[in-house]
């Protein structure tokens, strides 16, 4: 049950943790103003007409020895009743005038006090009835009846004094902590909007300063936070921008040395089969060899061709990015015919070069090969397009998805280095029954030129 207290109370806003209390305590001080006034009016009321009571047994201790010293005690007391005022607390009550008078037979409600608070109060029994005698015969009462209006109208407004002052100081109250509360939670507002830009990557922009002194502080170290891990972010980049043209560079090298090295080597080889080829008897043990060794020495040189162009892909410098792309596409569509292949490239892709052209083409050959390998699809569409400053690259297919516990594997993860270190991003997602691979790279203005598809 505290638990579960707990947990209700953490879900407030701060506002309402904040006002709840100040009410409950306000309530608390009402209620108790009222339990006070209760208790004390019972013994005020009682204390302030506690001589009104004596003066009725002793005028009616007068009475009866007067009458008893008179000649017409009838005459004389009828005179006495004559002489008093309706208005008056003290009557006089015949034998047949009714019950002895009790606490709230003299009760008058004034005007504006509501019925509820009246019997709500603990009227105490201030009524009085002393015997008149004749001849010792009870003819009558001498009795007192307090008129408690005045009293009444007095605790009346005496609980809207406390009640509207204590409504004053809940308004006051409120209004402070609410301006309170206010300018207290904006900053922590921003603070908190601050810390989830820099969650998300956003390093720039800096968080507003403002507040008591210790969010001022919070924020602050927010900042500094920020810069430090905007300096860090930049220097990973560099390094990773280092990593990727070290990566560029010996993939060069080595592909230079394939090329050059084993090239003609297997070249020699192949020229070398065919003439022992042609030279030997077509029947032949010695013939049947060597044309298995020509096929040996053809599979070697496609595959030599094949790493050449995983390792370096010369002809982007000389055809330019599109044109390359288009023509990885179009390999593609030779290998898997099974899958139609649709595309959306943007001419202006020609305008780039260097490692961010070697970048988009390589995340397109990875894309597609995975798609080839593992996705079972059907159909599938690459998109590569500049809008402004942003390359926008998007691979999908209908195929059977990815495991959720390894959404990039060992191509793709090297490739989201590769987009970080060109401060992009990647992102591989599941949607519409389709896996979609989103590159966004930074990229210089392009000129306007038409889409072409296919």
């Amino acid at each position: 049950m505290r638990v579960r207290i707990d947990l209700m109370w953490q879900r407030l806003s701060f506002r309402t943790q904040l006002f709840l209390p100040l009410g409950m305590s306000f309530l608390a001080a009402l209620i108790m103003g009222g339990v006070l006034l209760q208790t004390f009016t019972t013994d005020q009321l009682a204390d302030e007409n506690e001589p009104a009571r004596r003066l009725t047994r002793t005028v009616a201790a007068a009475l009866n020895d007067t009458l008893r010293s008179s000649n017409n005690p009838q005459q004389t007391l009828e005179a006495f009743v004559h002489s008093l005022d309706i208005s008056s607390d003290i009557q006089f009550r015949a034998v047949a005038g009714g019950p002895k008078p009790s606490a709230r037979d003299g009760l008058r409600r004034p005007h504006g006090v509501p019925r509820w608070f009246v019997d709500r109060l603990t009227i105490p029994d201030m009524g009085v009835a002393v015997p008149v005698m004749i001849d010792d015969q009870r003819v009558g009462d001498l009795v007192f009846l307090p008129d408690l209006s005045a009293d009444l109208f007095e605790k009346w407004i005496g609980f809207l004094a406390l009640t509207s002052l204590i409504a004053m100081l809940m308004v006051l109250t409120g209004t402070i902590a609410y301006v309170f509360a206010g300018s207290a939670l904006r900053p922590l507002q921003y603070l908190a909007e601050g810390l989830t830009r820099l969650r998300g990557g956003d390093y720039a922009t800096p968080i507003p300063v403002a507040g008591p002194p210790e969010i001022r502080q919070s924020c602050e170290e927010a900042n500094a936070l920020a810069a430090t891990l905007a300096q860090l972010s930049q220097d990973n980049r560099d390094l990773l921008h280092r990593l990727v043209s070290l990566q560029d560079d010996e993939r060069r090298d080595l592909a230079r040395e394939l090329h050059d090295e084993l090239g003609p080597l297997l070249f020699g080889i192949r020229a070398g089969t065919i003439a022992l080829v042609e030279a030997s008897p077509s029947a032949g043990d010695l013939g049947s060899s060597a044309q298995e060794v020509l096929q040996s020495v053809e599979a070697l040189q496609q595959t030599n061709r094949r790493i050449l162009d995983r390792l370096r892909p010369l002809y982007i410098e000389e055809l330019g990015l599109e044109t390359s792309v288009q023509t990885l596409l179009r390999n593609f569509r030779r290998q898997a015919p099974h899958i139609g292949l649709t595309d959306t490239i943007d001419p202006a892709l020609n305008e780039i070069d260097g490692p961010l052209a070697q970048t988009v083409y390589r995340l397109i050959q990875e894309a597609l090969t995975n798609v080839l390998r593992h996705a079972g699809a059907s159909n599938a569409h690459v998109q590569a397009t500049i809008a402004g400053e942003v390359l926008t690259i998007e691979i999908s297919d209908n195929g059977s998805g990815f495991p959720e516990d390894n959404v990039f594997g060992r191509g793709l993860t090297g490739m989201h280095e590769r987009v970080r270190a060109l401060s992009g991003s990647l992102s591989l997602l599941r949607a519409d029954e389709r896996t979609y691979v989103r590159c966004r790279l930074p990229a210089e203005p392009a000129r306007e030129a038409p889409v072409a598809a296919s």
